[in-house]
């Protein structure tokens, strides 16, 4: 094959398209023979049928990002699912993470030099087990490669999507420093990195090599009313762009009749009219001035305390040894630690949750909600109606809450490679492990309050709320608020073996065989946060064990079957406690001339329930936002007291593991060509096609919301003067895993590169990489169908990040001398409908109740990126970097619960053009 060719096969990365050193030899010399991810046959890069795209590290350094996560979240692979650094409100606050085709984190294997790394210590949503990206240290990667197909026939279950085979550098010589700090336009969001790189020894002459890389990252935490000047972005209030008062960044509005939302000057209900009446002293407490709409209440938003990025700090060190023991034998060693702590503070708490846990004896049911109970005491001093009744209060006074996730991840690898008797082996032990702290403080203790509420013996009463509190002793403080912690630990040990050679020669080419075999042991100790058990604190229940052993034996051919025709076929057996499984892969690849190649793949794919699903001592709570299908029916408010907000009100769903679930199954294709059209052209296209069946999923939250299970508020409907039973405001839902039919992804990735010759002006590089999704199908039933394409959702398990139809990088590079090199970017995904589904409701709606925003529709996002670098001298490089140059704003985005007002993944049109400035030094 041609150059051009090789390097298209592997498709573009997302900046450069270029491929890896290896590949970026002289046309006429001999083709270094490497492993490619997704195969354990050592060939040629270019010769492969499955599409890979590799990301090399000149590619990492244009970019201006500032972790891996955050540069692979760019890519139009990436979807729905995908965890960046700001949802810091999620499960899995804390850590960074890939979903290849919108499949999720759980069904995208990542590795660190072709091996896996202990997942993460609490899963995504409660359910989903992934690798946090943020353990991988930037500075001292080599590449990345991205098998954009199924690859479970090679690695394992969870290589559904594909796999991210991160690859640090092995060979390295020296003394490397770097350092870069970067801020935002309004002067604030900084961040600080730098990092430490030393090798010695040449393998070839002294027989050893011996890297050793630390890395620092510190970023400052960035207010969601450090942008109130941005438009809506970071903003609660969305009234001004004609939304109700009820959204969900809002409270302490009064509803209507026997309805009304926490407030932080407290309502009392009035026992003879079920109405709430407000306490004074509003004006002091909420940041909200303009109190329009809050009909008698004390109207704030989430802005007022909540974050939009977290603090961070991390600490990555990486060690890795190598020693050329003799011509056929060579031994390694690896060593990797990482400490990344972060801070996000979310609102006060309110002193009415509703929490979910276990059931038990003494609550059965296995949830309380403590709005429906009569907390306040009939003698409490602020009690203007001399009986117990129902109160509604954040405790403002309390304070905000502060998530801090402490995560440290420990990695070792010892190993051998080399050859026997015509075999290339390779074989290794890894032990990896996450360790999670997590420390939610300003949380409280329910009987406390309880007592110091409604129980005139308790030492803790009277509890006086909102504007009152200051003659609360501090002594009641102590005792009523807590800090809850949890302590978790994922643990991976593997032991694996691989080994391939050439056999008989066929018409095309020596024949080429892997065989392999891997056991690995993952233990997950997931508690929840302390006093979640049973309703003690304002937290529900959290928290997922498992103990899994599995065994696995696999091969691989690699046919030349004839000349230009190659024909590869992998198969592995798994055995887990109570699954086995074989996934076999097939793939096939033609080139008729040197300029065009013909390729395709089939793969299966099988994941056992995890931890988290198929544990009884597993359960989780999540929350999304529903139209409650007994309040807004059609999308409209319904008669008797139902408001906006029912047609847009965030519900808690209840998901508890079910050890009857069985696996999950899978059915990959790709077909796709490779041409080289004009000189210095390269393309690829591809299109893909998956099917995850017998799926293991929540049943989905407009589902659960219909049921007469259903937990609701007894502010039921009154039309024509009689109350409706079980029509009150939605507060939980149950949500059971089960096994649900399947899900169907489709569509397209095109990518092009142009290289050119600008004579006394250097050379240039243009890339376009595109990603089509032409379906997105989740089947729930054989009746019930959601198409998530092109709309925001799916909301139930993923982070409601939407799906859109197409994601485009464009991208430019310019090397005017050896020293000089100017790169750019575009990042734009497509324009979303604001439905859950295609065909569904419109999910949020305006006050005058028309579809919200701009015809249902979020608008599609652009954004520019800019990089320059200068060799300033043989030792020195100087760099700099804009990210959103033309500062562009995030679209108004009033459904996704991971920012305020703007989705999480268009970050940075949230916190607006960013700088950035660093150098290198080489000694």
């Amino acid at each position: 094959m041609a150059r051009s060719v090789r390097l298209a096969v592997f498709g573009a990365a997302g900046l450069a398209l270029a491929a890896p050193a290896m590949a970026q030899q002289d046309a006429n010399a001999s083709i270094q023979r490497v492993e490619i991810t997704g195969s354990s046959i050592k060939r040629a890069t270019a010769e492969t049928a499955s599409p890979v795209t590799v990301i090399n590290r000149d590619d990492l350094m244009k970019s201006g990002k500032g972790t891996v996560a955050e540069y692979l979240q760019t890519l139009t692979v990436d979807g729905a699912g995908s965890l960046p650094t700001g949802f810091g409100n999620g499960f899995a606050a804390g850590s960074t993470a890939i979903s290849l085709r919108g499949l999720g984190a759980t069904s995208t294997l990542v590795l660190l030099n072709g091996r896996r790394m202990a997942p993460f210590a609490r899963a995504d949503d409660g359910q989903k087990s992934f690798t946090d990206l943020s353990t991988v240290p930037m500075q001292i990667v080599e590449r990345i490669e991205i098998l954009k197909d199924g690859a479970s026939s090679t690695y394992g279950a969870d290589a559904i999507a594909g796999v991210v085979n991160i690859i640090l550098r092995k060979d390295f010589e020296g003394l490397q420093l770097k350092g870069d700090t970067g801020w935002s336009r309004y002067d604030d969001g900084k961040q600080n990195k730098a990092s430490i790189t030393w090798g010695k020894g040449n393998l070839d002459e002294d027989k050893y090599n011996v890297v050793l890389n630390a890395e620092y990252f510190q970023s400052d935490k960035l207010k969601n009313s450090d942008r109130k000047d941005r438009g809506y972005i970071g903003h609660g209030d969305l009234r001004p762009y004609g939304y109700p008062v009820g959204t969900q960044f809002a409270g302490g509005y009064i509803a209507g009749n026997n309805n009304a939302s926490p407030s932080p000057a407290g309502s009392i209900r009035n026992p003879a009219t079920n109405d709430y009446v407000s306490l004074p002293g509003c004006a002091t407490l909420s940041a909200t001035k303009d109190q329009t709409g809050a009909n008698g209440g004390c109207l704030w938003h989430h802005d007022q305390f909540r974050d939009m990025q977290p603090e961070i700090e991390s600490k990555n060190l990486y060690a890795r040894g190598t020693w050329q023991v003799n011509d056929n034998l060579q031994a390694y060693a690896e060593a990797g630690y990482s400490k990344r702590d972060t801070a996000f503070t979310l609102v006060p708490p309110s002193v009415t949750p509703t929490v979910a846990f276990p059931p038990n004896a003494a609550n059965p049911l296995g949830f309380i909600n403590f709005s429906t109970l009569p907390l306040m005491a009939a003698s409490h001093p602020q009690n203007p109606y001399g009986v117990a009744t129902r109160i509604r209060y954040v405790a403002f006074d309390v304070g905000p809450s502060t998530r801090v996730a402490n995560n440290e991840f420990t990695r070792f690898v010892v190993g051998v490679k080399g050859n026997y008797a015509g075999w290339d082996f390779d074989t290794g032990l890894t032990h990896s492990e996450s360790k999670l702290h997590l420390d939610y403080s300003n949380m409280l203790n329910m009987k406390v309050v309880r007592a110091a509420l409604g129980d005139p013996t308790s030492k803790f009463f009277p509890y006086y709320i909102g504007a009152d509190a200051y003659k609360n002793p501090a002594s009641l403080y102590a005792a009523m608020v807590t800090n809850a912690t949890s302590d978790s630990t994922t643990k991976l040990d593997v032991i694996d073996f691989k080994a391939s050679r050439e056999l008989f020669a066929l018409p095309g080419g020596n024949m080429g065989l892997a065989i392999g075999a891997e056991h690995r042991r993952e233990k997950l100790s997931n508690p929840s946060l302390s006093g979640s058990q049973d309703g003690s604190i304002n937290s529900s229940y959290v928290a997922a064990f498992g103990d899994t052993k599995v065994s696995a034996i696999y091969a691989e051919i690699l046919a030349p079957v004839i000349k230009n025709v190659e024909v590869s076929a992998a198969f592995r057996y798994d055995k887990y406690d109570n699954f086995n499984s074989t996934t076999p892969k097939a793939g096939i690849k033609w080139t008729p001339v040197k300029s065009f190649a013909v390729r395709g793949t089939y793969t299966e794919g099988f994941r056992a329930p995890g931890p988290a699903e198929g544990s009884a001592l597993s359960q989780s709570t999540g929350t999304s936002t529903v139209i409650d299908p007994i309040r807004c029916p059609g999308g409209k408010p319904a008669a008797g007291g139902a408001t906006a907000t029912d047609c847009g009100i965030p519900v808690a769903a209840v998901k508890v593991g079910n050890p009857n679930l069985q696996p999950e199954t899978s059915k990959g294709f790709t077909a796709g060509i490779v041409w080289d059209p004009f000189e210095g052209t390269s393309m690829a296209l591809d299109a893909f096609k998956i099917k995850r069946s017998n799926e293991i999923n929540p049943l989905p939250y407009n589902e659960a919301a219909a049921l007469p299970t259903a937990v609701r508020n007894d502010n039921n409907l009154v039309v024509n003067g009689v109350a409706i039973p079980n029509t009150g405001t939605l507060v939980l839902t149950q949500a059971p895993y089960r096994n649900s039919s399947f899900t169907e992804v489709s569509g397209v990735d095109l990518d092009i590169k142009q290289r050119l010759r600008l004579g006394e002006y250097g050379r240039a590089t243009v890339g376009l990489t595109w990603t089509h999704t032409a379906s997105w199908k989740r089947h729930e039933s054989e009746t019930v169908v959601y198409q998530y394409n092109g709309t925001h959702g799916n909301c139930d398990t993923s982070n409601c990040a939407g799906t859109p139809k197409n994601k485009i990088n464009l991208n430019a590079s310019w090397d005017y001398t050896q020293n000089f090199n100017l790169a750019a970017n575009v990042n734009w995904r497509d324009s979303m409908q604001n439905t859950y589904f295609q065909g569904g409701l419109c999910a949020s709606t305006l006050a005058n109740g028309n579809p919200a925003p701009g015809d249902c529709k979020i608008a599609s996002f652009l954004t520019t990126d800019l990089s320059a670098r200068y060799k300033w001298s043989k030792q020195l490089t100087l760099f700099a970097s804009v990210n959103n140059l033309f500062d562009k704003v995030a679209p108004l985005d009033p459904l996704t619960y991971g920012g305020l007002s703007y989705n999480p993944m268009d970050a940075s049109g949230a916190i607006g053009r960013y700088f950035k400035l660093g150098a290198q030094y080489n000694f």
